[in-house]
């Protein structure tokens, strides 16, 4: 295994979208070998519990546990100190819930690191606008005024000043964010659909190698490697796009 290909699969993050752990273990068990993130949300963690996250460690997986907290700062300390304690290497957060509460996160994080000085500092992130919100969406439902930008711009800044890692948005996002922010500022990019899929419920969306061209530090693939009759081969041609990019 080549370094390329090591740092490149490194910042492919594999969305287990799945209802349990039997289903998710089987995809997992289909990249064994594949150094890539994995990530759980909702469905699985509800479904499958802390236990899930220990198994993925143990296999060698980094994980991103993607719960979006969004909550009062105390109850989101807690959540932050207990992910923690999970050993998962990224977790976020909803930035809408202000700096205040994104601090809390961070405090929740320091608290368990200081009790347990084996653990390692986990990446946290927090999430600006969802990559199924439209612009309609964004001003007539959520009650955000501005376009898209503006607004993924602003969390990402409130993001910065509260000491997060980074955030979650948009490829699209990603030079605006960076020119705001600067480039060691994280940005992990779902939406990301190769040539050729069904988007789905995506709306704002590029392939692999237009997100990496973007400048996004890691690429969230979900259904185009979950739902391929190859999950595998899928994986790699993703891996081998973003290696591609000049």
């Amino acid at each position: 295994m080549n370094t390329e290909y090591k740092n490149m699969a490194g910042r492919l993050i594999v969305a287990l979208d799945y209802p349990d752990a039997t289903q998710a273990s089987a995809l997992v068990e289909q990249l064994q070998g594949i150094p890539c993130y994995m990530k759980v949300g909702m469905q699985l963690f509800y479904a499958a519990g802390p236990d899930f996250m220990r198994n993925l460690k143990a296999r060698g997986y980094s994980v991103f546990l993607d719960l979006k907290m969004h909550d009062i700062p105390n109850t989101v300390k807690g959540g932050a100190e207990s992910i923690t304690r999970l050993g998962v290497d990224m977790f976020n957060v909803h930035a809408a819930g202000g700096t205040q509460m994104m601090q809390a996160a961070y405090e929740g994080m320091n608290n368990a690191l200081a009790s347990d000085p084996s653990l390692s500092k986990p990446i946290i992130i927090a999430v600006t606008q969802l990559t199924s919100t439209t612009q309609s969406v964004l001003n007539e439902q959520i009650g955000v005024e501005g376009n898209i930008e503006d607004a993924v711009v602003r969390y990402a800044n409130l993001a910065a000043s509260a000491g997060l890692d980074g955030v979650v948005a948009s490829a699209h996002e990603v030079p605006s964010i960076g020119k705001a922010c600067g480039r060691d500022f994280i940005t992990v990019t779902p939406g990301i659909r190769p040539a050729g899929s069904h988007l789905g419920d995506q709306a704002r969306v590029l392939t692999p190698g237009e997100a990496i061209e973007q400048g996004s530090h890691y690429i969230v693939v979900g259904r185009p490697i979950t739902s391929a009759s190859n999950p595998r081969e899928a994986a790699e041609q993703i891996i081998k796009e973003m290696m591609n990019v000049e």
